[in-house]
C-alpha cells in the first residue's frame, strides 16, 4: 500500500484523467485500459480512454470498448494520465506522448521487468501475471466494487496474458483473481468464445504460409518465422491475425528461442532496401530474451520480448542466427 498511496492520492484529487496503453494493444492492454477507465468513471472522474491503434476484433465484445478513442484533442489537458502495460513511453504513440507532457502527473502501471521507470508515480511489478493483476489491486485499494463489467475486463487481461494459464508468468494470483472475477459474474466460456472462438479462413491460410517460412538455426536452438506484407495481402489478413503464430515456432522440439520477424504495414518505409520490422522473441525460460531485445532497443520479459528495427529480412536473420550459434 505504501507504493500505492501517492497514486491513490493523485487519482482522488484529479478531475480529468487520461487512460492509455501501448499501440497494437493485446488483451491485457485493452482489458486493463477498460477496467481502469470504468473504475475511474465509477468514482465520478471525467475520463478519456485512448489508444492510437484500432482495437482488435476479438476484444470488441468487452464492456465500454466503444469509448476508447483513437484521437486526442490537440489542446486537451489532464490532471493525471494513467499509462498501462507499457514498458517505454514512446510505445503509446506520438499524440499520446504529447498529451503526457501536458498532464500534471503521469502514473506508470506495468508488469514488464524492462520498464524504463518513466512517469511521476510508478506501480511496476515484474512478478504480476499481467498488468490487469496490478489494476485489480489498485481498483480494490480505491474501494470501487468489482462489478461484472470491470471483472470481465480484468479476467480477459489475465486469461490472454498467461496464454490461458499456460505461460511461465502464470502465478497463484492469476487463479485467485480469476476465481473472484467469475464469482462477480464473468462467464469463462463466453469470454473464451470471443477470444479464441473461431478463425477466419484467411488466418488459417496465413498460418500455413507462416509455418512454411520457419527456419531452424544449425544448432537447432532458434526457430525463425517470417510474416511479410505480401503474405498479409495474399491471405487478406490484418496485422492482428499474426497474434499467437509465434507459439507454433516456440513449441518445436529442442528449440529454446523462437523469433517472429514481421514486416510492418504502417510507418514510413526505410531507405536502401531496408524495411521496418518488428521482431517478437519467445523463450522456454532458459534464455533471457528481454536482454537480447534490449541490445536492439526493445524490451519485455525474460521469456517474451520484442523490438523494432529498420533492416532487410536477410540481415536481421543472419544477425539472429549468429547470436543463436553462441547460445550455450
Amino acid at each position: 500500500h505504501a507504493r500505492m498511496n501517492p497514486i491513490l492520492q493523485t487519482i482522488k484529487t484529479a478531475e480529468r484523467i487520461l487512460v492509455t496503453a501501448h499501440t497494437d494493444p493485446d488483451g491485457d492492454a485493452v482489458g486493463s485500459l477498460l477496467a481502469m477507465g470504468l473504475a475511474l468513471e465509477r468514482l465520478g472522474k471525467r475520463t478519456t480512454l485512448y489508444n492510437e491503434s484500432p482495437i482488435p476484433a476479438v476484444y470488441q465484445f468487452l464492456p465500454a470498448v466503444g469509448r476508447i478513442d483513437r484521437h486526442l484533442e490537440a489542446a486537451a489537458a489532464f490532471d493525471a494520465a494513467v499509462v498501462l502495460d507499457c514498458g517505454d513511453l514512446p510505445r503509446i504513440g506520438g499524440a499520446g506522448c504529447a498529451a503526457m507532457s501536458r498532464a500534471a502527473s503521469v502514473i506508470n502501471i506495468d508488469h514488464h521487468v524492462s520498464n524504463t521507470g518513466f512517469g511521476s508515480h510508478r506501480l511496476i511489478d515484474g512478478r504480476a501475471c499481467a498488468t490487469a493483476e496490478i489494476v485489480y489491486r489498485l481498483i480494490r485499494a480505491l474501494g470501487v466494487p468489482l462489478d461484472k463489467e470491470i471483472a470481465t475486463c480484468i479476467y480477459t487481461g489475465i486469461l490472454t496474458d498467461t496464454g490461458s494459464f499456460r505461460f511461465s508468468n502464470t502465478n497463484a494470483s492469476a487463479f485467485a483473481i480469476s476465481r473472484e472475477m467469475v464469482e462477480a459474474g464473468v462467464d469463462p466460456f463466453e469470454v473464451a468464445q470471443h477470444v479464441f472462438g473461431s478463425y477466419s479462413l484467411g488466418r488459417l491460410k496465413l498460418l500455413n504460409l507462416a509455418l512454411n517460412s520457419i527456419e531452424i538455426s544449425p544448432n537447432g536452438k532458434l526457430s525463425l518465422m517470417t510474416v511479410t506484407r505480401g503474405m498479409l495481402e495474399e491471405t487478406r489478413t490484418q496485422q492482428e491475425d499474426v497474434d499467437g503464430l509465434i507459439n507454433y515456432a516456440r513449441r518445436i522440439e529442442a528449440v529454446r528461442v523462437a523469433a517472429l520477424i514481421q514486416e510492418q504495414i504502417n510507418g514510413r518505409a526505410a531507405a536502401n532496401g531496408r524495411v521496418r520490422l518488428h521482431v517478437s522473441l519467445r523463450s522456454d525460460g532458459s534464455v533471457d530474451v528481454a536482454a537480447i531485445a534490449g541490445t536492439f532497443g526493445g524490451g519485455g520479459h525474460r521469456s517474451a520480448a520484442g523490438f523494432q528495427i529498420e533492416s532487410t529480412l536477410a540481415d536481421i536473420k543472419s544477425e539472429l542466427l549468429a547470436w543463436a550459434e553462441g547460445m550455450g
